[in-house]
């Protein structure tokens, strides 16, 4: 796997209610689903390695994402280090990503009012044009997330996409030269979080990500 794709993967996966007025605390869990644009990568292997469930879990300005991946097992954002941290596989260390280096770039976005109904929600269309293919987020204003927990999160273009949206998304749809990534939330279970779900285990190998 190349380092290019896989940093696209990486991405790919941020790529993923309250009452009014709150932001959004607990759980969402998405479906997944690939199509692969690599001769030698069925839809089948990419669904396999990076999981076609993918739990969600959010508090303030930390998140953690568990998959049933092959490949990919979890991610962590500690909002305090600014920092994503990736669990492989395949790799006894877990690898970390700066929050403030983003190597893509959104060169256009466009919002579509009640572009899509998911969950019995009505959702906006953000489309992201970005030098990496297009991004397209669907979210509802019942999900909200205070902007300003992630501001310095550049990597993954997600301080842009939480800049314009201020919600988490229902679904996300991207587009590379690589693959297309469908992410459909299946169930959104708003609920209280232990902090301690948002710390790295106990004697933790780090590493610098390489992708």
């Amino acid at each position: 796997m190349t380092a290019r794709l896989m940093n696209l993967l990486t991405v790919a996966i941020l790529a993923v209610t309250t009452s009014s007025g709150q932001t959004f605390e607990g759980k969402i869990v998405y479906q997944n689903s690939y199509k692969s644009k690599i001769p030698n990568v069925t839809d089948a292997q990419f669904g396999s390695m990076m999981g076609t469930t993918q739990e969600y879990f959010i508090k303030k300005g930390n998140y953690k994402t568990q998959s049933n991946g092959t490949f990919l097992q979890w991610q962590l954002y500690v909002n305090a280090d600014n920092k994503l941290y990736t669990k492989m596989a395949n790799s006894p260390a877990v690898f970390w990503n700066d929050g403030t280096v983003n190597t893509d770039e959104v060169l256009k976005a466009e919002i579509n009012r009640n572009a899509a109904e998911i969950l019995g929600h009505k959702c906006d269309e953000l489309i992201m044009t970005c030098k990496s293919g297009v991004q397209k987020y669907y979210f509802t204003s019942k999900l909200k997330v205070d902007p300003k927990s992630f501001e310095n999160h550049k990597f993954g273009n997600w301080s842009e996409y939480i800049s314009r949206s201020g919600a988490l998304p229902l679904m996300i749809s991207i587009d590379n030269p690589q693959f297309v990534l469908e992410s459909v939330a299946t169930e959104i279970k708003p609920m209280k979080l232990d902090d301690a779900l948002f710390k790295l285990p106990p004697d933790t190998k780090l590493e610098k990500s390489p992708y």
